[in-house]
């Protein structure tokens, strides 16, 4: 039983309590049924394109320069315009890939299982590699001169954004058990902000790697290893001058962006993530139950429980809705006020487990895991 709880880290994206279930004789149970709902907005495929499928990876889409950049396991990137859709660039990493996409700067950044991060410009010229101690499973970061690369041992990199040398480097040591995860950091304002097994959420000085501040955002509880697992395996939301995460088995708390000093907290179990627009905080549980949260204080606002049960991705807000995609393909609206299903979209089928990401107020991309990218628009 120890030998096959420790192999729970390496089960993907996906509940501890899922790949228990499966290891140890529970059956795993169906994909519940989509109920009919009344259209209440439009969604629009504004384009569509395909960049090869992820398989047991996950590929977040980068937006630079108005041109969304992408990336498949078998090593092939492309970026795409925004507006259009319309290929612009197109190449080959040369090795498969298990992270990606960052941009910014003139770079492309991706990954490898061997821990390697691969920087290109924006024609799929070989500007240097990087090779750091551990698979790559997020998506490295730039700003500033600087690359940020997470490896999946805990170890957080500062690479010079020129040549790949490596500045610093920040490592803790994980937990004998742990939620694989494919969060990388956040960077703002100078700042590295990472949550980590365990339940910590850490702020980093981009320039040095020195710690700004640490905090809990859910600590262990329970008596078995397994119900002790409290990490931090999404991206830390940065909202003003607050920083918010939420722990599976945990808590979502907010802190002080600068200072660190916790704002609220309350329960709430999460792997899939948060984010938040200019009035609330969303969280996909679980269970896949979608909740609103005041800002300010945590309390509620919403909880919307009729996606349970369909691996929901992290939400994103665009105007006054709020998005998100499912393990069958389809991105589903919800009112940002009440929570209410206004709208559906099917894909290609297969999983959205990348957030949405964001083009502006009325328009957002996904990308399944069998490679397809769909800017979407809403009306």
């Amino acid at each position: 039983m120890a030998l096959g709880a420790a192999a729970l880290v390496l089960c993907g994206c996906e509940t501890v309590g899922g790949a228990y279930n499966r290891m140890f004789g529970s059956s795993k149970p169906p994909i519940p049924e989509l109920a009919p709902i009344k259209q209440t907005v439009t969604m629009t495929v504004l384009w569509q394109n395909s960049v090869g499928a992820a398989e047991k990876s996950v590929f977040f889409p980068a937006v630079d320069r108005g041109v969304v950049y992408a990336a498949g396991r078998s090593g092939q990137i492309a970026g795409f315009e925004v507006a259009t859709g319309k290929l612009v660039s197109q190449f080959a990493a040369g090795e498969t890939l298990a992270a990606g996409v960052g941009a910014g700067g003139g770079l492309i950044l991706v990954g490898t299982e061997q821990g390697e991060v691969l920087a290109f410009n924006d024609q799929g010229r070989s500007q240097w590699k990087a090779r750091v101690l551990g698979e790559l499973l997020a998506p490295p970061e730039i700003d500033d001169g600087m690359v940020i690369a997470r490896a999946g041992n805990d170890q957080i990199y500062g690479l010079s954004a020129a040549d790949g040398k490596q500045r610093w480097l920040y490592q803790r040591t994980p937990p004998s058990l742990s939620v694989r995860t494919h969060a990388g950091s956040v960077v703002h304002r100078g700042g590295v902000f990472v949550g980590f097994a365990g339940g910590r959420l850490v702020a980093l000085q981009l320039s040095s790697g020195n710690v700004g501040w640490e905090n809990v955002v859910a600590l262990p509880r329970g008596t078995t290893e397994l119900e002790r697992v409290a990490d931090v395996t999404s991206l830390p939301v940065i909202d003003r001058n607050q920083v918010c995460a939420v722990a599976f088995q945990g808590r979502a708390a907010c802190f002080d962006l600068a200072r660190g000093t916790q704002l609220w907290s309350r329960d709430v179990s999460s792997v899939a993530g948060l984010t938040a627009d200019d009035r609330y905080l969303y969280v996909t549980d679980d269970k896949s139950a979608m909740l609103a949260l005041d800002k300010a204080s945590g309390a509620s606002i919403w909880h919307q429980d009729k996606l349970a049960g369909r691996a929901l991705s992290a939400p994103l807000g665009v105007g006054n809705h709020v998005v998100v995609g499912d393990v069958q393909g389809y991105v589903h609206v919800l009112s940002r006020e009440t929570g209410a299903i206004e709208g559906r979209l099917a894909t290609d089928g297969s999983a959205i487990a990348a957030p949405p990401a964001a083009l502006d107020r009325a328009r957002f991309l996904v990308q399944t895991r069998n490679g397809g990218l769909y800017a979407i628009g809403i009306q």
